[in-house]
């Protein structure tokens, strides 16, 4: 077959005919079929269900540390599940701040906080002229959706497959005092899966900002989310900062949101002393404690970070067959048609597709009208806008196999028939 844009107009518009037969087919079926967000299946919740009988009225409430988790107190968490989390992230438990059930909220807080209040003696962002965050694109809608809110200008960084264009980042923050922050995916990132390189992360922890409160927003939300490698492990962020002379210049967030319950996980904040110690004051408004029974059947569940890493493989077989559905059809579908590329994902919870350019906002809009939801075109791009509209975020953990399938080829017609048609109106 030849690629589309090596066909002449008669042979596109043969195709075009051929595959809006098929499109009309796919249309005629009725679906209602979704691929919008990265949500666990319910064969990937169930693995967790033994969770759910851990605590309760015959097993006693009072941890290991000797707290008594049905009442107030302990707002940075309990030992044992600040122990916990420090493993899961490799860091110490003294580093360690254990919240709710979501990181997002976590990361909001840290924003909020600075917006209004500062960092560490610095001016309240919201007295400022111009506050500018540094945002990897393609990257996660809801990080750009807390800057968007705050009124943060957003700089786009290409991602390369090291992570980050450093030496954009590096020149940008060494010369803009009104850059304040960056946010980051290190490991598997969301949408491309990739995993930051031993490189691009130590030149992270040896940034100069010119902005004394400038903070990396290191969201490590996919850290054990491996899919067709072992686990990867890359330099841990906090001890690398502290070694460059920068020991302040990390949070680190983390969740088991997609490793339990996403309803009912366990959050985490990992940062140097000093971080804390403000956060920890600005949390004293805030909250007495966070769900202490919760962190308490997290950590009688998983016993240690090896129960972690076991209940981890449980996924990765639930997971792995959806990937290869959805990169084979692609390989099958899209590859000779030559109208799209794609990355093959190490982990994480999506494959990011690059279209024909221009056509990403078609491609979805034929999708949905068949049927299929998909992630909104540009929701991977700072105020939706994805300057090449070409970018498309695929999440295929959520539908059964059998649904997955019939979902991505709809997909791939759709993307078919929107690079046809754009190439003959060219």
């Amino acid at each position: 077959m030849k690629k589309y844009t090596e066909m002449s107009e008669t042979e596109l518009k043969e195709q075009l005919a051929v595959l809006t037969k098929e499109y009309e087919a796919a249309k005629a079926k009725g679906l209602k079929l979704d691929m919008s967000r990265g949500k666990p299946s319910p064969a990937q919740l169930d693995v967790s269900n033994e969770m759910l009988d851990i605590v309760n009225s015959e097993t006693g409430c009072v941890s290991d540390s000797g707290t008594d988790c049905r009442n107030y107190g302990i707002m940075e968490g309990i030992p044992e599940a600040r122990q916990l989390m420090g493993d899961f992230l490799r860091v110490p438990k003294e580093n360690v701040f254990v919240c709710g059930n979501a990181s997002l909220n976590i990361m909001y807080d840290c924003v909020s906080s600075a917006m209004l209040f500062g960092i560490m003696g610095s001016t309240p962002w919201c007295h400022l002229d111009k506050v500018k965050f540094l945002c990897p694109v393609p990257g996660y809608d809801r990080h750009f959706k807390i800057t968007e809110l705050m009124g943060i200008e957003m700089i786009n960084i290409p991602m390369t497959e090291n992570g980050p264009d450093m030496d954009m980042v590096e020149k940008l923050v060494s010369s803009d005092s009104s850059i304040k922050g960056i946010w980051c995916v290190p490991k598997y990132s969301n949408p491309q899966g990739i995993v930051y390189s031993d490189e691009t992360v130590k030149r992270f922890a040896a940034l100069k900002p010119a902005a004394k409160d400038f903070r990396i927003y290191w969201d490590n939300a996919y850290a054990l989310h491996y899919i067709y490698d072992e686990n990867i492990e890359i330099p841990e962020i906090l001890s690398e900062c502290a070694k460059a002379g920068n020991p302040d210049l990390v949070y680190e967030f983390c969740s088991t949101s997609k490793i339990t319950f996403p309803g009912s996980g366990v959050a985490a904040l990992a940062a140097s002393e000093n971080n804390l110690k403000v956060l920890r004051e600005r949390y004293n408004y805030e909250i007495i404690s966070y769900d202490k029974l919760n962190m308490l059947r997290h950590v009688r569940f998983f016993k240690n970070y090896d129960g972690v890493l076991k209940h981890m493989e449980k996924h990765k077989a639930i997971l792995k067959p959806k990937f290869d559905i959805v990169l084979d059809t692609l390989d099958k579908e899209l590859e000779p048609a030559g109208i799209a590329s794609w990355k093959k994902p190490h982990g994480g919870y999506f494959v990011s597709v690059d279209v024909y350019d221009g056509t990403a906002k078609r491609t979805v809009a034929l999708c949905k009208e068949a049927g299929v939801v998909l992630t909104g075109a540009g929701a991977t791009y700072p105020l939706g806008l994805d300057p090449n509209d070409s970018n498309i975020r695929i999440a295929p953990t959520f539908p059964p196999n059998s649904e997955l399938e019939v979902a991505m080829d709809v997909f791939c017609i759709c993307a078919k028939l929107a690079a046809c048609e754009k190439i003959l109106n060219k």
